[in-house]
């Protein structure tokens, strides 16, 4: 039973083997069905260097770490939802648990990535 994509407002399409989340809505779903897991959300840019450089080790721990959710967010394609997390550089990587941020940097720092998915995945 396929529905509409509009009415899930889940993924809009996979980048890299990420989902890239589609709208404010989708973002909220994903944290929500996320649980008691840590979220790694990567707020990208098509446009963005460093962000292009990063995707694949960002795809790659995705793989290797199924009990971490990992998504991404286009700025230019949902802006508000990158206003409303306080985004302004990219890429800028976010970690959640329970939808509340415990921990935030910006730049395609692989050991950044690494160090707080070991500090704070549950």
């Amino acid at each position: 039973n396929i529905q509409k994509e509009s009415t899930l407002h889940l993924v809009l399409r996979l980048r890299g083997g990420v989902p890239q989340l589609a709208d404010k809505a989708a973002y909220d779903k994903a944290l929500a069905d996320a649980g008691d897991k840590l979220v790694v959300v990567d707020f990208t840019a098509t446009w963005c260097g460093p962000c292009k450089r990063i995707a694949p080790f960002f795809a790659e721990l995705a793989e290797q770490m199924p009990d971490v959710v990992f998504v991404k967010v286009d700025v230019d394609e949902n802006e508000d939802v990158a206003e409303a997390c306080g985004v302004n550089s990219m890429p800028t990587f976010q970690f959640m648990i329970k939808g509340k941020k415990v921990h935030e940097f910006s730049g395609a720092s692989q050991e950044n990535i690494k160090q707080a998915i070991a500090k704070h995945k549950p």
